[in-house]
């Protein structure tokens, strides 16, 4: 089956947003926990609060995490074994200069100890289902073939290759040749990740890559939160029938936040980065009207614009 993965950011897909997005637009998709890491040598708690929140009853979640060494690595699975936890993304791919400087996300492609080591702990964890999350690299777009050679040598349920370089964060063109490499040496499953936004985009990659099995996005779905559902249906949506959807998206969390936060500004902080991403959506009049909200009451005005 075809898979479709909505993938975390920080900051907006918290567990509500994922349980109201489920609720409008179905639970077609699997979606993924923002990453989860030591800090002190102890998973952070408001980690784990998202993780186990039960907003994410009845959705296929997946928890996701990031780590420099060996050491990291065994004490987040045994954390999260711990819990009951039986599927794990280990993200290899992150570009954040936070997280690289570290040694963690795409700064592991370079590290061979590393590479050694999970496939040592995944060998290790029988009873866990493992997936990654890579990039083609941390600088340059080949880096990623001394470390597949060590995750060839396991069973994966998928690897998600976003086709650019960690430097590179989201800017600059994707490396399709560099991805079709990729696609034809791993022994593993192959999602695509990187510049989807329209169902269109998602059918013209399967023709690019019809070996591919799935995608994921993020970005392109905070966008128009609607996308996984119009290609699931097979046909692209009118923009009114969009707006409308995702309004009712918006209202229900609005509600949620409404009802669990403090205070206007807590309020305005959660549900403000609902529409970073919408600007093509909804038009550039209002996006720019909501940014500038400084209370509940012009944000509302602002809402009305769409």
């Amino acid at each position: 089956m075809f898979a479709l993965q909505f993938a975390p950011v920080q900051g907006h897909t918290d567990a509500a947003y994922r349980h109201f997005h489920s609720q409008v637009y179905g639970a077609s998709q699997s979606y993924y926990t923002p990453f989860i890491r030591l800090e002190k040598n102890s998973v952070r708690q408001r980690d784990m609060k998202d993780l186990k929140s039960e907003l994410n009853q009845n959705l296929h979640l997946i928890p996701q995490i990031i780590f420099r060494d060996k050491t990291e690595l065994k004490s987040l699975i045994d954390i999260l074994k711990e819990s009951g936890e039986k599927e794990i993304d280990l993200n290899m791919g992150c570009p954040f200069p936070l997280q690289t400087s570290h040694g963690r996300g795409a700064a592991t492609i370079l590290n061979e100890t590393l590479a050694q080591d999970v496939v040592e702990v995944i060998e290790s964890n029988p009873d866990i289902i493992f997936s990654v999350k890579l990039r083609l690299g941390l600088q340059e777009p080949d880096e990623w073939e001394k470390l597949l050679p060590y995750l060839n040598k396991v069973n994966l349920t998928h690897i998600t290759l976003h086709p650019r370089v960690a430097k590179q964060q989201y800017g600059g063109s994707v490396d399709l040749d560099q991805f079709d490499a990729f696609l034809q040496e791993s022994k593993n499953p192959v999602l695509y990740n990187g510049d989807l936004h329209t169902p269109e985009d998602i059918e013209e990659t399967i023709k690019k890559f019809p070996r591919i099995q799935g995608v994921m996005m993020a970005r392109g779905i905070l966008g128009r939160p609607s996308v996984f559902k119009e290609y699931s249906e097979g046909s692209e949506w009118d923009k009114n029938s969009r707006i409308d959807k995702m309004l009712e998206f918006h209202r229900l969390l609005f509600n949620h936040y409404s009802s669990v936060l403090c205070g206007e500004t807590q309020i305005l902080s959660k549900i403000k980065p609902f529409w970073e991403y919408a600007e093509e959506e909804i038009g550039r009049k209002a996006w720019k009207s909501i940014k500038k909200a400084s209370n509940i009451s012009k944000y509302q005005t602002a809402i009305a614009m769409i």
